[in-house]
C-alpha cells in the first residue's frame, strides 16, 4: 500500500477511471449482441434502430480511448456488412 499521498490519489484515480471504461466496454458489448440477436430474428426496423446504436457507442468508446480506432472501424464495418447482407 502506498504512503505518499500523490500515490494514494493515484490509486483512487486509476480505480475510477477503469470501473467506468469497464462499464463502457460492458455497455458496448451488450449493445452489439442486442444488434446481433436483431439480425438473427430478421426484424429489419429493429436493426436499423439498433444500428445506429452500435455505431455510436463505437464512435464513443474510441472518442474515450476504451477501443482502438482500428478496432471500431473493423467492427462498424463487419456489423454494417452483416446488416445489408440481412437485406
Amino acid at each position: 500500500m502506498a504512503n505518499i499521498q500523490s500515490s494514494k490519489k493515484r490509486i483512487k484515480v486509476t480505480e475510477t477511471k477503469t470501473a467506468q471504461n469497464r462499464m463502457i466496454k460492458s455497455a458496448l458489448k451488450t449493445t452489439i449482441k442486442k444488434f446481433e440477436t436483431a439480425l438473427e430474428s430478421n426484424s429489419k426496423d429493429e436493426a436499423t434502430v439498433l444500428l445506429v446504436k452500435v455505431v455510436k457507442a463505437l464512435d464513443m468508446a474510441a472518442q474515450k480511448g476504451v477501443a482502438h480506432k482500428n478496432m471500431v472501424a473493423r467492427k462498424k464495418s463487419r456489423l454494417t456488412a452483416k446488416f445489408n447482407a440481412m437485406a
